[in-house]
Parts: structure tokens; C-alpha cells; sequence
């Protein structure tokens, strides 16, 4: 049973760095005339000015509105409209616009369609590969019920890196992703990994998870030949979001950080504020 209680006063290492009020006019105004969606928004990612300086935005497809209800996430839940088919036009044009030297791409959840959106995801990318092709990218996909014909088609499209994230620890994972299993989420990694392209994951920390869970998580994507994984803090949107059991200091994710490179990633993104596009530019050479 959720736990409604207040959620507990954020420490001093959680302040959020505010973007550039003229890059974030430039940005939100560019999305709105074109009618798109950045997770930066939808999100609430504490990262949003950093990135968009740095020349990378995330992109979110087929709508706002997602058919999961994971308790985590901020992202408006219901029944979505149908994808519009100018979309990948559009998100490519707004690439060329923005300036972006690397662009990452994620989605809602579509289980109303048939193919849970996986043809409307091929467009996007490669109409992004079309207009702007010195651009790399990355794919942040959901689990697609782990159809590896689904799955299949996003790694022909060949984006230089495949994300799907595990969010939690096995244990906890019925919890805070609403259909989602962690065993499936693995299989999808494996199937990226196997095809040569690179494979990422990444988690939150502060859900109630253990340290020897953690370290277990790590190994489970190692196993998989997962490249690059980032560790965040988990920040309560709401009262009615799974609780925030805990707020790990800096020092701790630097050392998930130490241990995760020791045990073979090429990338570990490890610090409070990490969300799983931050510094995405850098792991195209993992």
C-alpha cells in the first residue's frame, strides 16, 4: 500500500539548477510551435538548462499521454490520441532548427497499438537520420512487451545507442513499474547488445532499495553486456507517487560510480541530480 505521508525536505545536494531563461524561451517556444513534447518538460528533469547548452534535447513521441501508470513517473496517464504522422517530420525539423549536435528520442508508453508504436518510432528516427544526418542519436524505448520483432525493428533503424531502463531493483520493480518486468526489460537489452549497437539502462536510487540489491542490478546488466548505466536520486513528483524512502548523498554515488567501471561498463553516470539522458552525447563511444 502506497505510503501518503509528506514527502521528506530535500537536502542541500538536491537544489535544481534553473535553465537559462533565454534557452528555455527558445526551446519550450520551438515545442509549441510544432506541437512536441520534451520529457525535459514532462519530466521535470533537473537537467534541462545543462543539456540544452550542450547542444542535446530529449525529444518524447507519440503524444503525452501514456497507458502505464508507473508510480514513479510524472507523465500524464489515460487514453492517448492517435500518433500524428507529421510527427517524424517534425521532430526532425526541430533538430535541424535547435542546432543539435546529439538528439535523444523517447516515447510513452502506446499499449493501445497494435505494434505499441514501434512503426511511428522507425519513422521518427529515420527521418531524424534523413534531415540532419551529422546528428547522433539515441533512443530511449519502452519495453515494447519484450516482442523481440517489435524490439527488432527500432535496432534496424540504427540509432547509435539503445536505452531501456530498469528504474528499480528486481524486488521492487511490481511496486514502481505498473506492467513492466525486470526480466523482460533484461531480454530487451541482451537482444540490443547482441546486435552489435550499444546497450544502456539506468535506475533510481532513494525507493527503498538495498545496497546488495544494487550491486546486483549492476551484475544483472553486466551479464547482458549493458554498456552504460546512470543512477539517479528519485524525486517524489506528488503525495500519490511511490514514496521517496530515502535521500543518498553524493559520496555514495560516487562510489556505485567507482564499483560500476570496475565491473565493465564503458559509461556510469552516477550523482544525485543523473537522469538517463544526462551526458547521453558521450556514450555514442561506449
Amino acid at each position: 500500500m502506497t505510503d501518503y505521508s509528506p514527502i521528506p525536505r530535500k537536502p542541500e545536494w538536491l537544489k535544481i539548477k534553473i535553465p537559462k531563461a533565454q534557452v528555455h524561451k527558445h526551446v519550450n517556444g520551438l515545442m509549441l510551435s510544432n506541437r512536441l513534447h520534451t520529457i525535459c518538460e514532462s519530466g521535470n528533469c533537473p537537467n534541462a538548462g545543462d543539456c540544452w547548452s550542450r547542444g542535446t534535447a530529449t525529444f518524447m513521441i507519440l503524444g503525452d499521454i501514456c497507458t502505464r501508470a508507473c508510480k514513479f513517473c510524472n507523465v500524464k496517464t489515460g487514453r492517448p490520441l492517435p500518433p500524428d504522422p507529421e510527427e517524424p517530420q517534425k521532430v526532425a525539423e526541430s533538430i535541424r532548427q535547435l542546432g543539435l549536435r546529439h538528439c535523444v528520442i523517447t516515447s510513452v508508453d502506446r499499449d493501445d497499438l497494435p505494434d505499441s508504436g514501434a512503426a511511428h518510432w522507425v519513422a521518427t528516427i529515420q527521418s531524424i537520420k534523413k534531415l540532419n544526418p551529422g546528428v547522433t542519436m539515441e533512443v530511449l524505448i519502452p519495453d515494447f512487451d519484450g516482442k523481440h520483432e517489435l524490439v527488432q525493428q527500432i535496432i534496424d533503424a540504427q540509432p547509435e545507442v539503445i536505452s531501456h531502463n530498469l528504474e528499480t531493483v528486481e524486488r521492487l520493480t511490481s511496486q514502481v513499474r505498473s506492467r513492466a518486468k525486470y526480466r523482460t526489460s533484461l531480454k530487451v537489452l541482451e537482444q540490443v547488445a547482441l546486435s552489435g549497437l550499444v546497450a544502456k539502462s539506468g535506475i533510481m536510487l532513494g525507493l527503498g532499495e538495498t545496497r546488495e540489491e544494487i550491486v546486483k542490478t549492476m551484475d544483472d546488466l553486466r551479464v547482458v553486456n549493458c554498456k552504460v548505466m546512470t543512477l539517479g536520486q528519485y524525486l517524489q513528483p506528488t503525495r500519490d507517487h511511490h514514496p521517496v524512502k530515502e535521500y543518498i548523498h553524493p559520496d555514495i554515488f560516487a562510489e556505485y560510480e567507482r564499483m560500476g567501471l570496475q565491473k565493465g561498463f564503458s559509461f556510469v553516470e552516477s550523482s544525485p541530480l543523473v537522469r538517463s539522458s544526462y551526458k547521453a552525447d558521450q556514450h555514442v563511444n561506449a
